[in-house]
């Protein structure tokens, strides 16, 4: 079967429709699919429930989702960097569905898994809880949670073969491969990409068996979400 795409475009296409599921993979901007992303945005599907640890910034990542009003909700833990999001949410044109992040790294994981839920203690007695399940065991609260699958999943590692083996580098390893295990058809760019064989199989973090497409991506910009620099000391 054929996994290498010349683009995001091409890659993308047939996969994509009004209404559907999406996980983006990354952690703030660090191994964002931005090409991917770029071409979801020139598609102008619309109507998206978009899983992610977070939104981007500003016109940036899938903050230029957000510019193009395609969300129609978004499944998150943090979304702090990102002032149209709070604007959308503010004004009733973006629905939030909040997650503790480990919560929702689990509950990706186990979509991947096939495991339908599970219960666990972060976010008893909270609003987090509120409108699920509380079960005793052992003496102790639990919160019952979902697992999360998408109709697409896009990801983005360091390197991959042809066959989509993937490896993620730091952080970028954040979400994106639990990622690729949940999505229906999951999608991936790299920065580099090689033959088979060329991957050392024990560094490998996602086995191609997940990936369905795989580009080599180019012009990657990987913005920092704040920069930070110490003052000068004054002489």
């Amino acid at each position: 079967m054929k996994k290498v795409f010349s683009d995001a475009a091409s890659a993308l296409d047939g996969l994509v429709h009004d209404g559907m599921t999406l996980m983006a993979g990354g952690f703030g901007l660090c191994g964002i699919p931005e090409n991917l992303i770029d071409a979801l945005v020139a598609t102008k599907v619309e109507d998206l429930t978009v899983i992610s640890n977070n939104c981007g910034v500003d016109g940036f990542g899938l903050g230029k989702m957000l510019d193009a009003r395609q969300i129609k909700k978004m499944v998150s833990s943090y979304v702090g960097e990102n002032k149209l999001f709070a604007q959308l949410y503010l004004g009733g044109e973006l629905e939030i569905e909040f997650n503790p992040q480990g919560t929702l790294a689990e509950r990706i994981r186990a979509g991947g898994a096939g495991i339908p839920a599970f219960f666990t203690k972060t976010g008893v007695g909270t609003i987090v809880a509120d409108g699920k399940e509380v079960r005793e065991f052992d003496g102790q609260n639990y919160v019952m949670e979902r697992g999360l699958t998408a109709d697409l999943a896009i990801v983005k590692a360091w390197k991959g073969d042809t066959d989509g083996n993937l490896v993620y580098r730091m952080t970028a390893r954040n979400f994106n491969p639990m990622m690729a295990t949940a999505g229906k058809v999951t999608v991936a760019e790299v920065e580099e990409l090689v033959k088979p064989g060329e991957l050392d199989p024990d560094c490998i973090h996602t086995p191609g068996i997940y990936v369905k497409r795989i580009i080599q991506g180019t012009n990657y910009e990987k913005r920092i979400e704040q920069r930070t620099i110490r003052q000068k000391d004054a002489a």
